[in-house]
């Protein structure tokens, strides 16, 4: 494997495991309302599960409600059943052609679960950017034990010490957003 190759892979799954952590703690619910909290709830519409976000309007009217307008006001059931069914501790209730989703202010345990959550979130990041790291540096071996690579000892010890340096950057990142979605979390 091409020497950069090695570096360009093993930044490229470190980006995609912090864009995933990214992904995940928008849908962990905060104090406030956020249309990310329902958005990939799973509807069974037209026969078969699709996204709340592809069926219907999402807003944020007030910090403590979401407001949802079907696209298709035959679909209001269904989308009653699927927030229901995700388990988030909202309470939809219909009015009119659209659904208003009461958002209830967190407790002090649940904060402190969510928060552990977050945690959680993001040791499962670090753990994909510490396997990229150990991917990149057997690459790095394999390559300077093929000799038709022209790898010496020296320069494979340098790109060993370069990987680690983007490991520290992600590991970085995914500690700033835990924190930073953790203090979001803990805010009253």
């Amino acid at each position: 494997m091409d020497v950069d190759m090695i570096l360009l892979e093993c930044e490229e799954h470190m980006t995609k495991a912090v864009d995933y952590l990214k992904h995940e703690l928008r849908g962990i619910r905060t104090g406030r309302a956020s249309t990310a909290m329902i958005e990939f709830v799973k509807v069974d519409a037209y026969g078969s599960p699709t996204d709340l976000k592809n069926i219907a309007a999402l807003s944020v009217p007030e910090p403590t409600q979401i407001l949802i307008k079907p696209f298709d006001p035959s679909t209001m059931t269904d989308i009653i059943k699927g927030i229901e069914r995700a388990d988030l501790g909202l309470n939809p209730r219909p009015e009119g052609k659209q659904i208003r989703v009461p958002v209830p202010s967190l407790s002090g345990e649940r904060r402190k679960q969510l928060a552990g959550q977050v945690k959680t979130v993001g040791e499962a990041a670090k753990v994909a950017i510490r396997n990229a790291r150990r991917d990149a540096n057997k690459n790095i071996d394999q390559a300077e034990k093929d000799k038709s690579t022209g790898l010496g000892e020296d320069a494979a010890k340098g790109l060993k010490h370069d990987v680690q340096e983007l490991t520290k950057k992600y590991e970085g990142l995914v500690d700033s957003l835990v924190e930073q979605k953790t203090k979001e979390i803990t805010e009253v």
